[in-house]
């Protein structure tokens, strides 16, 4: 009698009162509404009752009603999958119920319910069992339940107060027990329910992440090596004249550049993002010399602890990057230690004005593994840029504080 419910806390889903083959899920429907069908043996006494009186008014109208409630139950049941898997609406639903066309049919349920009750007596009632549970999911969940427990009330008072009624407690016992059997299936699909859609939105957000990963990455990894390959190229063309073999060396190291930035941006694609901090460190003594500007550079990378290699890699790539492109420098000072890494320069600093996409992609790599970025610029001149965790900020301030003593 009872399949996947709909539930007051989900959103709501459009109706159809029909499954056809355009549907993909159609197959599993009429499964369902077959499985809901066998338990319609339950009117067999009603059934067989009104044929024992089918030659009179009352067994032929009786026989009538029966399988005209029959006929409408499964129609109205075939509501209860659509309602869960449906794409079209037809009605708008309200407070209180799921869908309009949904009590529509359970009005028309209740009167042949009713009239059946009338005809037939008590054991006409039995339709009132499968009135309860299809309102479970015509109403919201606490309003079915309210509309079952009332049936319950109202057949336990008529079977008390209607002569020829003996007290019989199994249409009441059935009444709860289905109701309780589809509450729980409601339950368990809406759960179910939750959570296929928040599967669904993590692997969105999984996709959007790696979507975001791979622009930054990119970005980073162009932004720097064409830089350096318009300073060559500009060096190359001065060269030209007055150095033909100089030039003919840094046309050479053009192509390698163009090389080394298309593999870098196939690593990038392919989720490769791990850089070397020492080949970073020879490019950028590569890069600053080719911009003609002095280069201050540790020899040795070991000082730098392992978790956080690849974010130093990424800030010297971006830093020297944003020393060539904008800041008009001289000299350019790069520190590596325990703590991470400082690149200072001697340049106008960085433009007012919000942090480009290099210093947050920077800012979001080092919050990963437990570090901050810090941009400033210093007096009189000059820019300085650092990755590195917070024991730096603490040493740096012993140290202020012992020279101030």
């Amino acid at each position: 009698m009872s399949g996947p419910q709909p539930g007051p806390d989900l959103p709501e889903v459009p109706a159809r009162l029909s499954a056809t083959a355009e549907d993909p899920a159609w197959p599993g429907r009429l499964l369902a509404l077959f499985m809901a069908g066998i338990w319609l043996v339950f009117l067999s006494d009603a059934f067989a009752l009104a044929w024992r009186e089918r030659e009179s008014v009352r067994g032929d109208g009786a026989l009538g009603v029966l399988a005209a409630f029959v006929a409408l139950y499964l129609l109205h049941f075939t509501h209860l999958p659509a309602a869960v898997w449906g794409s079209r609406v037809s009605a708008a639903p309200g407070p209180w119920y799921i869908t309009r066309s949904g009590v529509l049919c359970w009005a028309g349920l209740a009167v042949l319910a009713g009239l059946a009750t009338v005809t037939l007596g008590q054991e006409g009632a039995t339709t009132w069992v499968f009135l309860a549970v299809s309102g479970l999911w015509t109403f919201r969940l606490r309003i079915g339940l309210v509309v079952g427990l009332s049936l319950v009330v109202l057949y336990e008072f008529l079977t008390l107060h209607i002569s020829g009624w003996t007290h019989d407690a199994s249409i009441s016992m059935s009444m709860v027990l289905a109701m309780a059997a589809v509450t729980g299936g409601m339950v368990a699909s809406q759960r179910q329910r939750a959570l296929a859609e928040a599967r669904r939105e993590n692997a969105r957000l999984a996709i959007q992440e790696e979507r975001n990963r791979m622009a930054r990455d990119v970005h980073d990894i162009l932004g720097h090596s064409l830089t350096v390959i318009t300073v060559k190229a500009e060096l190359a063309a001065r060269l030209m004249d007055v150095s033909p073999d100089r030039a003919k060396a840094e046309v050479a190291d053009l192509e390698r550049l163009a090389r080394d930035a298309l593999a870098d941006v196939r690593r990038a694609v392919a989720g490769f993002r791990d850089l070397s901090l020492p080949a970073e460190l020879a490019r950028a003594r590569s890069s600053l010399a080719a911009a003609g500007i002095a280069a201050d550079l540790p020899s040795a990378t070991d000082a730098v602890p392992t978790p956080l290699r690849e974010v130093c890699a990424w800030t010297l790539r971006e830093g020297v990057t944003n020393v060539i492109r904008h800041s008009g420098a001289t000299v350019c000072r790069v520190t590596l230690d325990e703590y991470g890494i400082v690149i200072t320069d001697d340049g106008t600093g960085n433009s007012p004005g919000p942090p480009g996409t290099g210093l947050l992609g920077l800012r979001e790599r080092a919050s990963a593994v437990g570090a901050h970025l810090e941009s400033q610029a210093l007096a009189p001149r000059g820019f300085e840029l650092s990755v590195g965790r917070a024991e730096r900020d603490r040493a740096q301030r012993h140290t202020e504080e012992r020279a101030e003593a």
